[in-house]
Formats: structure tokens, C-alpha cells, sequence
């Protein structure tokens, strides 16, 4: 069937206004191995340019690391490009369970399964491991794919005030009376990257009977004295009954996800999850480097502790500079502009200022929370952070941002 014009004008008319709103997201094409410093070509059809990268999930600088690229390129030569089935058919190699027992060791849990990305698992998990005589309460800046995952579930949803602890005691004393009452929250948020009050969480949890799940996508690798994740930065190891993570920011940087924790709620998933049931295996390309990965960062934490040295520079230095930050501890720095368009303008100067940055707006954070988040990794060196510093504060200078209110900002340039 031919696309109808009329339907046709429907999208070229939305799109129009996104583009006229000044909105319209352009990806950037990114020519060289993921690193502190790119080649990116931007707008499609320009001179590719030479920028420091500010905005990546690489952590610790893994993704290209020629150790982990080395045990990748060995895993293709002894395991295969790809597995072209699911894992309970014929799609289960000895390096997918090596790797599994390696996360379990790590993240410090009884079983994991992985699945295609951190994604899958979150739409996988809540549906395998509940029915609709329980109940789900989540965080209600909870990422996107744990939102989609519960949508998918037929357990009753709640929702709490952002680490509100009294508002989460009374939801779990209005559900008192359910079979199962699970609790979600990342455990690093994305957009604000503030940690979850795990251990408060814990307390409530062991005083209700209910569960705890955590996404520590955003964590696992970097938070906590050794990286095992926001678990570990709270104290409660072992705790936790089911944490989701990916292997797509700090651990390899590459794809693949999992699910970890009480050994029954893992093996549910491998009876019921249909992400884990109905997609492909994790290729042996990933799993190696993965295993690499773990390796590296279970021997050593200078990697994360560099992480950490990054951090409390940049957070101090753009503070100092007079921009707003979300406050927090961990390598997601957000900078705040409240304006869409503000955030789009903002992260044009910067690249043009050699400075890789993308501006965050609604739906991504909610309106009039406008954003540039800006992210640390292990590889960026002080000469990098220095450079980018500069080039932050002299587009804020041309906007006339420094040492400005939220109100003022607001005042000059709308939500």
C-alpha cells in the first residue's frame, strides 16, 4: 500500500514544529573509536572535527581499551560472530555462564542471567517474577525502561516522591496486604546523577516484608570503594533482591544487560522473561570483552579512583564558574539551563568551541528542566577537563548565565 499524502503531511507537519521549536535532535556522526577525544562529523555532509567527548557513558574509559578490543577479537576467533539463536534453543556458549558467574561474584549476588541489553531486562524481569496479587513501587524518576517494564506487568503500579522515605513508607503500609511488594528505584539516576537512599530503602523493605530492585546501570563499576555499585556505597551488599545493570556504560561500553540476584527470581527469568526467551544472544564478541572488563577492574580500582579525581574537579570547577549544577558525588554532572532551546543553542558553541556536549530537554527530563549533562570518564585527562571548563564558561558568558538565579535565567529566557 502507497503512504497516503494526507497521512504523509501529518508527520512532515509535527516534524516542522519540532524543527521550528528549535528542538529537532541531530545525531552526530562519530568517525574514531569512543575515547576522551572524537572525530565527529556534525551536521552530516561537514568537515569532520576533532572534540573532546563530555557526554559518553564511558566511565572508565574501557571502551577502546586494546586489552579489552584483544580479548573481543579472540572471542571472535574462538567463539563466532554470533550464536543466530536464542539462549534456552542453542545460544548458550560456556563463556555466557563464565561471564554470568563473574557478575554474580562481582556485583556480590546468588545467580545472574543475561539478557540483550539492560533494556530487555527491565522489560523482562517485573512480568517473569510477579502476578497481579502483588505490587510494584517505583521511584518516580525511575529510567524509562523500568517504566516501560511495569507497563507490561499485570502487578498493581505505585509510585513514590523522589527519595521521599516517608512518602514510601506510606505507600507500602497502604499496600500492606500484598503477596509480593517490590520497590524499584535506580540506584544512580541518569538525569540528576543523585544515588538512591539504598539503605533507608533496605530499612523499609526489612520492616514491610517487601523487596528491593535496583537498576545500577549507572553505577556498577564506578560507585562504591571497589565499583560494585550503589549497593556497596551504601553498605548493603547482599541486600538487594534484584539488580539489573548494563554492559553498555562502564563495563566495556559495547551492549548487553543482566539480571542479579536471589537465585529463584534469576531462574523465573530464565523460565518466563520473553526478552531473555524471544531475542538472540549476547554475540561472543561482547561476552570476551565483558569478561576482559571485569578482570581489569576486580584487580585494581585506579581506574574508578581517577573517576572520582575527574569528578570533584569538574563539579567544583563549573560551580566555581558560576554555572548551576544538580549536586551530587557521582561523574553525572548536569548542567542546568531550563530552556529547550537554550540547551540545543548551548551545546552548538560548545562543539564549536571543541567541546562534544548534548543538550537535554522534554521529553528526555521533564519541562522547563532543560539540560546540558555533562558525564566524567576515567580516560579524560586534566588538559581535557581544563579545556572543556573554558569552553563552558565562555558560552555561559555569552548567555549571560554565570552566577545567575534559576529565576533569572527562567526570567530571560522561558521554561
Amino acid at each position: 500500500m502507497a503512504f497516503p499524502e494526507a497521512i504523509r503531511s501529518i508527520y512532515k507537519s509535527e516534524l516542522a514544529g519540532i524543527r521550528d521549536a528549535g528542538i529537532f535532535k541531530e545525531e552526530r556522526i562519530i568517525c574514531a573509536p569512543q575515547n576522551s577525544e572524537i572525530e565527529v562529523e556534525f551536521p552530516i555532509g561537514a568537515a569532520k572535527q576533532k572534540v573532546i567527548n563530555m557526554c559518553a557513558n564511558n566511565y572508565l574509559g574501557l571502551s577502546s581499551h586494546p586489552d579489552v578490543v584483544e580479548a573481543a577479537r579472540k572471542g571472535l576467533d574462538h567463539r563466532g560472530y554470533g550464536m543466530s539463536s536464542v539462549r534456552f534453543i542453542c545460544g548458550t556458549q560456556d563463556i555466557h555462564k563464565e561471564l554470568e558467574q563473574k557478575l554474580t561474584t562481582f556485583l556480590g549476588t546468588e545467580d545472574t542471567i543475561l539478557f540483550p541489553s539492560c533494556m530487555d531486562a527491565n522489560a523482562g524481569v517485573f512480568e517473569a517474577v510477579l502476578t497481579d496479587q502483588d505490587v510494584m513501587i517505583a521511584d518516580r524518576l525511575v529510567h524509562a525502561s523500568i517504566v516501560d517494564g511495569m507497563r507490561l506487568c499485570k502487578a498493581m503500579t505505585d509510585t513514590f516522591k523522589h527519595s521521599d522515605m516517608a512518602h514510601l513508607e506510606e505507600k507500602l503500609q497502604l499496600h500492606e496486604k500484598a503477596r509480593v511488594k517490590l520497590i524499584i528505584t535506580d540506584g544512580s539516576f541518569s538525569m540528576d546523577g543523585d544515588l538512591a537512599k539504598l539503605d533507608k530503602i533496605v530499612e523499609l523493605a526489612e520492616k514491610y516484608g517487601a523487596l528491593v530492585f535496583v537498576d545500577d546501570s549507572h553505577a556498577s563499576g564506578f560507585i562504591g570503594k571497589t565499583g560494585r555499585g550503589t549497593h556497596e556505597q551504601c553498605g548493603v551488599m547482599g541486600k538487594i533482591d534484584i539488580i539489573t545493570t548494563t554492559l553498555g556504560k562502564a563495563l566495556g561500553g559495547a551492549s548487553g544487560g543482566c539480571v542479579s540476584g536471589r537465585r529463584e527470581l534469576v531462574e523465573m527469568c530464565r523460565q518466563k522473561a520473553r526478552p531473555y526467551l524471544f531475542s538472540n544472544t549476547i554475540p561472543p564478541v561482547v561476552v570476551s570483552g565483558a569478561i576482559r572488563v571485569l578482570e581489569i577492574i576486580s584487580k585494581t580500582t585506579e581506574r574508578r579512583d581517577k573517576l572520582e579525581k575527574n569528578t570533584i574537579f569538574w563539579r567544583k570547577g563549573l560551580t566555581e564558574a558560576g554555572l548551576i549544577i544538580k549536586e551530587g558525588e557521582t561523574p553525572i554532572v548536569p548542567v542546568m539551563l531550563f530552556n529547550a532551546k537554550l540547551s540545543q543553542d548551548f551545546a552548538r558553541d560548545l562543539y564549536a568551541e571543541g567541546i562534544y556536549a548534548v543538550g537535554f530537554f522534554f521529553p528526555v527530563v521533564p519541562k522547563g528542566q532543560a539540560r546540558i549533562r555533562t558525564q566524567l570518564s576515567a580516560a579524560h585527562e586534566m588538559h581535557h577537563l581544563e579545556k572543556a571548563l573554558a569552553a563552558f564558561t565562555k558560552v555561559g558568558g555569552k548567555y549571560d548565565i554565570l552566577h545567575k538565579t534559576k529565576q533569572e535565567i527562567i526570567d530571560k529566557y522561558g521554561m
